[in-house]
């Protein structure tokens, strides 16, 4: 592959009033850099250098919002007081390093497990009390809790605006809470917020649209959506091409600037009839910008690596794809997970021709995690 194939990767996009100096994003991904929820040198040290290697865009890892039920994690980030003083230092290092960042926000609803992390005896909360079909965990949400976790969510926007961050993502993906609402199989309510896949859409567009109402209308917003979940590789938020339409045009109206389109193979196609990938499908049926994501640069997907799979490069060749469909103007930005986690100067060697150097994604690279991390995650993966 010719190198100016990629081209187009490299150069800048304006999106309202943020302007990026290429399209590669680094997206949100726990490290375990923040102890006790405060962000550290580390991980500061860690984002900059991705910068430092190529990446235009950096979204900070999965930040809990401010509601107790939010999280079990304790190495996680959070948006408490100390956390804030926290983040203040990593935006600096990613914006001295002439990069932009985004602050994820993020609650687990039903994945929380209860009695750990910040606020153990809080109950674990969801739509409708599922975690899949036929896994209990928690309650189902009240009107109560659905205005103090909306509250959570514009609390946490304020905050991200107020440090000097570039943007927001909210968490819509993966089958964790916002993303919950729109799975059929954790939406069970009988209520305005349940039904059909357009009343399930509600609630997180209530969330994005009280978001919207804070940050200002020239703020961005990015919403990370998936079909898969982390504990049902196969689970579809829409069925057909006319529901993802639906489910679209309902967030873009809440207040969405940008689709952060996950899945975990890039390429595949996402609906019978046609060779569009989902950021494909994304783009075609929202008309907005579309982050493209899922191994990129690797042989095998995020949930084959923390299952201690060998994720190898796969070079030049394996970014002709990527080339043909960027042109073919299916996304706007690609984000690069497990490719940059082991090189932080993967986008720089891509940039130079250097494909011999890309290096392959080992158990090494996940080193950082615990046994009980490992556990949980064995736990709560499926499919193949």
């Amino acid at each position: 592959m010719a190198a100016d194939m990629l081209d187009g990767l490299f150069s800048p996009l304006s999106i309202g009033s943020l302007t990026l100096a290429n399209r590669f994003v680094m997206p949100a991904m726990q490290r375990e850099l923040a102890p006790d929820g405060i962000p550290s040198a580390d991980m500061a040290k860690h984002y900059r250098a991705r910068v430092e290697g190529g990446v235009g865009l950096v979204i900070g890892e999965a930040t809990a919002v401010n509601h107790p039920a939010a999280t079990h994690y304790w190495k996680y980030a959070l948006l408490t007081p100390a956390a804030i003083e926290g983040w203040k230092p990593v935006i600096e290092a990613v914006k001295n390093a002439g990069g932009k960042i985004f602050l994820q926000l993020w609650h687990q609803g039903a994945v929380r497990e209860e009695g750990k992390g910040p606020n153990p005896l809080a109950p674990t909360i969801s739509p409708s009390g599922l975690l899949g079909p036929g896994q209990p965990s928690g309650r189902a949400m009240t009107a109560s809790d659905m205005d103090e976790v909306t509250e959570a969510f514009v609390e946490g926007a304020r905050t991200v605006k107020a440090l000097g961050a570039d943007g927001i993502e909210v968490h819509c993906a993966h089958g964790y809470l916002l993303d919950q609402f729109l799975w059929d199989e954790t939406n069970r309510r009988d209520d305005d917020y349940g039904g059909d896949h357009i009343a399930r859409t509600r609630y997180p567009g209530e969330v994005i649209r009280a978001i919207r109402g804070e940050v200002g209308q020239t703020f961005p917003i990015s919403a990370r959506i998936s079909q898969w979940k982390e504990r049902d590789f196969s689970a579809r938020i829409a069925d057909t091409p006319r529901q993802l339409e639906d489910i679209l045009k309902a967030l873009k109206s809440a207040g969405v600037d940008i689709f952060h389109a996950s899945t975990r193979r890039f390429w595949e196609a996402e609906f019978p009839g046609s060779p569009l990938g989902f950021a494909g499908w994304v783009k075609r049926l929202s008309g907005l910008p579309v982050i493209t994501v899922g191994s990129v640069g690797l042989d095998s997907d995020i949930m084959a690596s923390l299952g201690g799979t060998e994720a190898r490069s796969t070079g030049n060749a394996g970014l002709a794809d990527l080339a043909r469909r960027f042109d073919n103007r299916e996304f706007d930005l690609v984000a690069v997970g497990r490719a940059i986690l082991g090189d932080a100067h993967w986008v720089r060697k891509v940039k130079e021709g250097r494909y011999d150097e890309l290096r392959p994604f080992t158990r090494d690279d996940l080193s950082f995690l615990t046994s009980e991390d490992l556990s949980f995650l064995e736990t709560h993966r499926a499919g193949k």
